[in-house]
């Protein structure tokens, strides 16, 4: 069944989820930022899914992008809440208080590890960017020079220069959610 049928049933809508669930983990990446949450969020997703009650839908896609996007809206709510919640629990256990050993700040080994890893990934993906899309990038991104100046340099327009950052991004943007 596609998306434009009038009439939905839950077996089509997992249907739908399947052919979609790449498109829908992207547009959760997209608005939480986080792809491990973007994960959970769309296996509760195939899970509320499989609870619904046989039963016409009249626009699967638009059912399922509009349920993701609930289901992101929670996520940020349950997000907040726990910061708020640990924020207060580290008031309470400020090191100013006697008897409290002080907070370690520093990241733990296992964020330490990711993040060395998804350093490693950018770089690599920088590495294979289109010449001019990487020559722009690499001058402004990394270089800091202003995009009139890069349009100057490299004898192109400014619209040119904004162009090669929009390929380079997007490349970018890929290569790291797709690893």
């Amino acid at each position: 069944m596609t998306a434009l049928d009038p009439a939905t049933t839950t077996s089509g809508l997992s249907q739908l989820y399947r052919d979609l669930r790449s498109d829908l983990l992207r547009f959760l990446v997209a608005r939480l930022g986080d792809p491990g949450e973007a994960e959970e969020v769309v296996q509760d997703l195939y899970l509320r899914i499989h609870a619904l009650a046989e039963g016409p839908v009249a626009n699967g896609r638009a059912y399922l992008y509009r349920a993701a996007q609930n289901l992101a809206f929670d996520k940020v709510r349950e997000r907040r809440r726990r910061l708020t919640r640990e924020g207060q629990w580290v008031g309470l256990h400020h090191p100013s208080s006697p008897g409290t050993e002080p907070i370690d700040r520093r990241a733990d080994a296992e964020t330490m590890m990711v993040d060395r890893e998804e350093a490693t990934a950018l770089f690599a993906a920088i590495a294979t960017l289109p010449p001019g899309a990487g020559r722009v990038f690499r001058l402004h991104k990394l270089d800091g020079v202003p995009h009139a100046d890069i349009a100057h340099q490299l004898g192109i327009s400014r619209s040119g220069v904004e162009k090669h950052l929009a390929v380079a991004m997007a490349h970018l943007r890929r290569a790291m959610i797709d690893r």
